[in-house]
This record gives C-alpha cells, sequence and structure tokens, in this order.
C-alpha cells in the first residue's frame, strides 16, 4: 500500500472536515455544548465533524476500522487498519472563540502508525506525514529545529481535564521546564503542540493523562521531521499510553531528566 499517496487523500478529506468547523464557528453559541465533565466539553460540531470524517474515510479505506473520541455509531474497529479520529482537538478553545483548534487523524496498521493528518482550523495549516515519506506542512516539507540545549528550547505542555490526583508533581515539573527553558507554552490542543514540534516552533513537548486520539497523528509528524517521541521515563511508543514526551532529538534526554527528578 502507498502511504503517501493515502495520506493525500487522508488530508482531503480533514480540509473537508475543518471547512465545516470554520462554518459553524461564525454562528456557535455556547449554549450547544455538552459538559462531560467541568474541563470537558463537547459540542454538536465535534459529533457532527466526526461523522463526515468517518463517512470520507470509509470511502478512502473501506476496509479500516475506527477509533473515535465521540464514538460515532457503526465505528468500530478493525484488526488491521484503524483510523484514530480527533474531530476538534481543542474544543474549549473552540467554544470561547480562541482561534487555536484542530482535525487530527491518524492511520495504524495494528500499532503501527502509517499515516497521519493535523488540519489547523483557523491558519488553513495542513501538517501531513505518511511512514518513511517525511513531514509536511502545506506541502513544504518540514523538519524539527536544530536547538541543541534546553536552556535554548520553546517548550509546550498541556494540563489534563481528568484525574487531577497528579497535578502537585505536574506544577513541579512544569516550574523546572519554566526555569531551564525559554519559556513554556499551554496552546490548549495536544495535536498543534505536537505539529508546531514537527515544524520547529517548539523544540519540545510533554504532557500526561492523554489518548491516542489525541497524539496519533502528531506522534508520527514528529517522527517524520526528524524528532523523537516516548514516553515520559522509558523509550517506550506512547500511542495507547497515557503520556508523551516529543522533541527535536536533541533536548529529548534533558526533557526526560527534568521529569524524572520529580515522576515517579
Amino acid at each position: 500500500m502507498d502511504y503517501n499517496q493515502l495520506s493525500f487523500q487522508l488530508a482531503a478529506v480533514t480540509r473537508h472536515a475543518g471547512q465545516f468547523i470554520r462554518q459553524e464557528a461564525a454562528t456557535f453559541n455556547r449554549s450547544h455544548i455538552e459538559m462531560k465533565g467541568v474541563h470537558d466539553l463537547v459540542s454538536y460540531v465535534d459529533k457532527e465533524t466526526e461523522k463526515l470524517l468517518v463517512a470520507g474515510l470509509r470511502e478512502v479505506l473501506p476496509e479500516a476500522g475506527f477509533i473515535t473520541e465521540e464514538g460515532t455509531e457503526g465505528a468500530d474497529r478493525a484488526e488491521e487498519f484503524n483510523w484514530i479520529i480527533d474531530p476538534l482537538d481543542g474544543t474549549t478553545n473552540f467554544v470561547h472563540g480562541l482561534p487555536v483548534y484542530c482535525v487530527s487523524v491518524g492511520l495504524v496498521r495494528g500499532q503501527e502508525l502509517v499515516a497521519g493528518v493535523v488540519y489547523e482550523v483557523v491558519r488553513d495549516e495542513c501538517f501531513r506525514a505518511a511512514k518513511g515519506a517525511g513531514a509536511f506542512c502545506n506541502e513544504v516539507p518540514i523538519h524539527v529545529s536544530d536547538v541543541p540545549d534546553l536552556n535554548s528550547s520553546l517548550i509546550a505542555t498541556g494540563f489534563p481535564y481528568t484525574d487531577f490526583g497528579l497535578m502537585d508533581d505536574y506544577l513541579q515539573v512544569l516550574g523546572s521546564f519554566m526555569r531551564r527553558s525559554h519559556g513554556v507554552r499551554r496552546v490548549g490542543s495536544a495535536a498543534a503542540d505536537l505539529a508546531y514540534v514537527a515544524a520547529g516552533r517548539f523544540e519540545g513537548f510533554f504532557e500526561f493523562n492523554l489518548n491516542s486520539y489525541d497524539v496519533a497523528a502528531g506522534i508520527l509528524l514528529v517522527r517524520e521531521a526528524g524528532g523523537r517521541v516516548t514516553e515520559f521515563l522509558q523509550d517506550g511508543d506512547p500511542l495507547f499510553g497515557r503520556e508523551v514526551v516529543a522533541s527535536n532529538g536533541l533536548v529529548h534526554q534533558e526533557m526526560q531528566d527534568t521529569i524524572r527528578e520529580v515522576w515517579k
């Protein structure tokens, strides 16, 4: 299978879904949201976008199944290929009119990522990657930065919206990064954070309590752009875990060491 060609088709489907989000943003009312929890919002835009993606991706690869955030009816997993979908990563940003939110779709064959797209809706930036074919933003090749140390780095992070039991430790880690880097940014979309690492805008990103649909496409983008992605303390694949460290590779050990000082 030509994963690079498939990623072009994925990009077209993802852009189409992004156009729907852009149209709905113009008239969106906060009364249209549902509360999964005080920090966990969902809107009809999330649900309808996911339906659009499922329908479009079925045409691209009919035998593939789905791992989705919103649980679209009939979007079940398959044995070999599965699309991993976050229809609107950054829902809270969207609801509040903060213009950073993405459509994120990755494709796995078994446990291996083979294609991924992150489409940043407001900026109209389409980040695309395929296994062995590199990473692109609006079809311009991208690469992680060449910043060699944490002291010269800009780092991104995010905060959990459930399970706050580890927040004290996390805030200690955050403080260490703030003291040792040029700064820490909290964009509000893990997909955007990872795409920005791939594009060299951030040197690194770390976050815990994530799901596969938050990070699938972004992990592949970083790796295909020359970067590194692992768990917090180990070098395992974080795709189906709960924590992610992504970097340009050069500052990765420093990032893990900084986390390791607190995280057990």
